[in-house]
């Protein structure tokens, strides 16, 4: 989730663009010019004569999963779940046909025809998902609950009782707070090294060894060297601006007068959206350990080795 799209996730993206597209111009012919959209398609003459009023229905139908899947094309891996649901009735039309084909309701050389169509281009929404589920590079919102726990036990060993007991009481708490997870990963133009000393700093004034070895482990699955990492950790980054940059991080989370000098330094140097995107990791990480804090399970640095 952090950072720019590297080339798997435009791939991802690229294939629910061409989806859409395929969707709208289909959903166009049908809706505009039924007949000639009747006449144009090969096979559909065999399934009966032409109902106008039926072949604008269909089309309806691939107009509302074709804007499902354009509003997911632009940010596929937070409106995964759009995309997901634009695809059910492409899936859904699809697999009738396998049905009739199984059944002997239509013959081999009818499906083939068909199935570019109506099966495999609707399966590359899938095939995008996959590339983005397989290399967790989707929000964590719209996740089943059972998954998404799961994923933060792997992530935390031990260290998620806090995400359990918000998904035990009832107003749906858990569901917002896989809302809220990504803005404390928020990485588009700010460095890699850079973002995870502020998000590291802010992490260790709130005094929570777990908060911060998940903070770290995150730093490392970003590419930040471990030496630089390790060095955080103990509260000695190295010289220059990855040391500016932890300041900065603790510097918010203390309330310190300092964070407005540290922050124009890193304006100066890397611009005002670099500031923003520390600032705001900074802000918003304390969330977990100040919310285990507060359920009395928070757990002090002092207490946990604090190196990966």
């Amino acid at each position: 989730m952090m950072g720019k799209p590297d080339l798997f996730d435009r791939v991802a993206q690229f294939l629910i663009a061409f989806v859409a597209l395929f969707a709208l111009a289909n959903s166009a012919f049908m809706l505009i010019d039924p007949i000639n959209w009747y006449f144009a398609v090969p096979n559909v003459r065999f399934t009966g004569p032409p109902n106008l009023h039926f072949i604008r229905d269909i089309g309806a139908a691939y107009l509302a999963c074709g804007v499902m899947l354009a509003y997911a094309a632009f940010y596929p891996s937070g409106r995964w779940l759009a995309a997901f649901s634009g695809s059910l009735w492409l899936i859904a039309h699809g697999l009738i046909h396998v049905w009739e084909v199984a059944v002997g309701v239509c013959g081999p050389g009818q499906f083939w025809s068909d199935s570019p169509a109506t099966v495999w281009i609707p399966l590359l929404v899938w095939v995008a998902l996959c590339i983005l589920f397989v290399r967790q590079r989707i929000a964590p919102a719209g996740l089943p609950k059972f998954a998404l726990l799961g994923a933060i036990d792997r992530m935390s060993p031990g260290e998620s009782a806090y995400c359990h007991e918000l998904a035990g009481v009832n107003g749906r708490a858990f569901e917002k707070f896989a809302n809220f997870m990504p803005v404390t990963m928020h990485r588009w133009e700010a460095p890699a090294d850079l973002f995870h000393m502020a998000r590291i700093g802010a992490t260790l004034v709130e005094d929570c060894g777990p908060c911060a070895l998940t903070a770290a482990k995150g730093a490392l699955d970003d590419g930040v060297s471990r030496e630089h990492v390790n060095a955080a950790l103990s509260g000695n980054p190295p010289d220059g601006d990855l040391r500016t940059a932890f300041e900065f991080g603790q510097a918010i989370a203390l309330h310190a007068g300092d964070s407005i000098a540290l922050g124009e330094a890193i304006e100066a140097s890397h611009g005002r959206t670099v500031r923003l995107e520390l600032a705001m990791t900074a802000a918003a990480v304390r969330t977990y350990p100040a919310l285990k804090r507060g359920l009395g399970l928070g757990t002090s640095c002092s207490l946990v080795p604090l190196r990966v």
